[in-house]
This record gives structure tokens, sequence and C-alpha cells, in this order.
């Protein structure tokens, strides 16, 4: 039976910026400047990217100071990723299977 994956979080990493600063992230936890420098991206545009994986539950920030930083939430991806195991291990056993058409 196959697992139903999670399309809403899909949309949300679908984006290249996000997909960007998740993928920055995961090497280390960064506060809003330095995602600005490794980006280019405005302050204001990436702080609404910000927002939205942190609504999806991608992210989580820790105030130091004036700053906040934000940490990659990996038991997120690592979950979206398990969704995906599944359908690419059928995909790997019915490599042979196809179909004949009408």
């Amino acid at each position: 039976m196959m697992m139903s994956v999670d399309t809403d979080l899909i949309r949300v990493l679908a984006d290249p910026l996000r997909l960007r600063i998740v993928t920055l992230l995961a090497r280390e936890t960064l506060c809003t400047t330095h995602l600005v420098e490794e980006t280019g991206a405005r302050q204001t545009n990436l702080s609404n990217h910000l927002r939205v994986l942190r609504e999806a539950g991608v992210v989580e920030t820790e105030p130091c100071g004036r700053y906040t930083y934000y940490r990659l939430r990996p038991d997120v991806i690592a979950s979206l990723a398990g969704q995906f195991a599944e359908p690419a291990e059928s995909a790997r056993t019915a490599a042979e299977n196809k179909r004949a058409c009408p």
C-alpha cells in the first residue's frame, strides 16, 4: 500500500530560494544576515521565505540578542524523504513491468 506524500511540504520546498535556504541550513545554523549574504536575496524577501519554512515546521528559530538564528529540523526532512522510500523501491522492483497497449 502506497503512503501519501506530504504535498504541502513539497510545495514549500519547491521554491528555489527556500530549497537553497534549506540546503544552507543543513550545513550550519545561520542568522538572517548570513542567509542574505549567502543567497543574495533581499532581507524582506528572505524573511518572508523563512516565515513560510517556519510555519511549515521545516526550520526553528533561536533568538540571540538582536539576531534570530535559523536551524533546520532534520526530522521533518527525513520524514519527507521516507515518504519517497516506498515508491522508489516499487519502481526498482517494477522496472521490467510494462503494461501492453490495447
